[in-house]
């Protein structure tokens, strides 16, 4: 079957990001584990009930196209979190464990924002209302947690990585 309508394109999309967010599910509970910060800790263990949400409303927005939630393999995502699994392991019990952790995570977010911001403009296209809102909502929560990361960075992290 050729893939060729933007429909087939939103299905393997959806595939893709819905596999990123269950591998994501599995990863935040250990760079949350690795972080030294306190608050650090804490941002990752909100994201991971997050993503539980996020991965509950992709499971709605298959429903609403009429599939059954199954993911895809996303190349792109295994490569990211080997890389946050690197830094934690490189850079353990070091000050710049943390600054490399927000990096990783972030690279992580800007990947779901990307993955989002298209999938809520497929869905608007192809008459998916509802789809999009939910997409939306996701996408909004991503953005806060990119964020959130940036403020953490900005208050401290960073400089006292470059101090030790």
């Amino acid at each position: 079957m050729a893939h060729e309508k933007l429909d087939d394109l939103f299905l393997e999309t959806l595939k893709d990001i819905y596999f990123a967010e269950r591998k994501i599910l599995r990863a935040l509970p250990k760079m949350a584990k690795g972080a030294q910060s306190p608050d650090l800790k804490a941002a990752f263990e909100k994201h991971r009930d997050e993503t539980e949400g996020h991965v509950e409303r992709l499971q709605q927005v298959f429903e609403i196209i009429g599939k059954r939630p199954q993911g895809k393999t996303c190349e792109a995502i295994e490569g990211i979190i080997a890389e946050g699994e690197e830094i934690l392991e490189e850079f353990k019990g070091t000050p710049a464990l943390d600054a490399g952790l927000v990096s990783a995570a972030q690279a992580v977010e800007h990947y779901e924002i990307a993955r989002y911001g298209t999938l809520k403009q497929w869905a608007k296209d192809l008459g998916l209302k509802d789809a999009a809102n939910l997409l939306d909502q996701t996408l909004t929560e991503e953005a806060k947690t990119d964020e959130a990361l940036t403020r953490l960075a900005e208050g401290g992290l960073n400089q006292r990585a470059k101090a030790a």
